[in-house]
């Protein structure tokens, strides 16, 4: 595996690779990776000739200064992880390479995709992802690059970014990777306490029970109802729920009102933010 850290180290060698005739396959990551990467690899693997992963944890994104301090880095893991993965390429810039002249967002308008769930409760955060991934497409110029489903808001929002900028790469989605008991796999779990830890399937396990509801025939207002109380009876704060349509990501009120459904939660687990989602079709 070869690292660039820089655009200029790595511009000549990727467009040689499509000189040659060669697909790319691009996995963006903010580093800490786990399983859940590796699957996004490993399907960019099956479909592509050569991967390319960017490691950078994107500071445009963060809009509280805290969470972005205690992202955990874990570099050095991370490149022993992906060498062993078979990874070809590792972007791993510092900020002033992806950001040359100002570290500032592109005002981007999403419609209304961006004003609900993440966008409403972590104001300018899409305008950073949009930025950031624009700003890696770009460098790289993929054939293909892969986002999973855990974070399924962002996905939507890179779809309509790459629509809105006209690049010429297909965005591929890979289901949320989950542990044995369920919890969704994310780097901020490697900050949960083991108490934290032991209970956080819960989460999992009242999303499939509100789909479960859904099927016997219970209404929409009916699901939210149960999943407020599960969560107000468990050791996590819940700071949203929300039954939408996965199209245009905006609250449904009668299930029948559409076809693809999807359940999205968010919950603090102490102070480490969980988020996950369910389909419902």
């Amino acid at each position: 595996m070869k690292i660039f850290r820089t655009q200029t180290e790595m511009s000549p060698v990727l467009q040689k690779t499509r000189e040659n005739g060669e697909t790319i396959g691009f996995v963006a990551t903010m580093g800490a990776l786990h399983q859940g990467h590796l699957a996004l690899i490993q399907q960019a693997k099956k479909e592509n000739e050569v991967v390319v992963v960017s490691i950078f944890v994107n500071p445009t994104q963060f809009n509280n200064p805290e969470d972005l301090a205690k992202y955990p880095r874990t570099e050095e893991k991370d490149i022993v992880l992906l060498s062993d993965s078979n990874c070809d390429f590792l972007y791993l810039p510092n900020v002033e390479d992806v950001y040359p002249e100002k570290e500032e967002s592109k005002d981007y308008d999403f419609g209304l995709l961006d004003q609900v769930m993440e966008g409403k409760f972590r104001p300018g955060h899409f305008a950073g992802v949009a930025t950031v991934v624009n700003k890696l497409l770009r460098a790289v110029q993929p054939t293909k690059a892969y986002f999973g489903e855990k974070d399924f808001q962002q996905v939507r929002i890179v779809q309509e970014m790459v629509r809105q900028e006209k690049l010429p790469v297909e965005i591929v989605t890979v289901p949320v990777q989950r542990a044995e008991n369920g919890l969704a796999l994310s780097s901020r779990n490697t900050r949960l306490t083991e108490e934290n830890l032991q209970a956080a399937p819960f989460i999992y396990a009242t999303l499939q029970k509100a789909k479960n509801l859904k099927e016997e025939g219970n209404s929409v207002h009916e699901v939210n109802s149960y999943v407020e109380k599960a969560f107000a009876n468990s050791p996590f704060e819940l700071e949203y729920f929300q039954i939408a349509d996965e199209e245009t990501l905006q609250p449904i009120d009668d299930f029948t009102s559409t076809k693809k459904i999807r359940a999205f939660v968010v919950a603090y687990a102490g102070d480490v933010r969980l988020i996950d989602n369910l389909s419902f079709s």
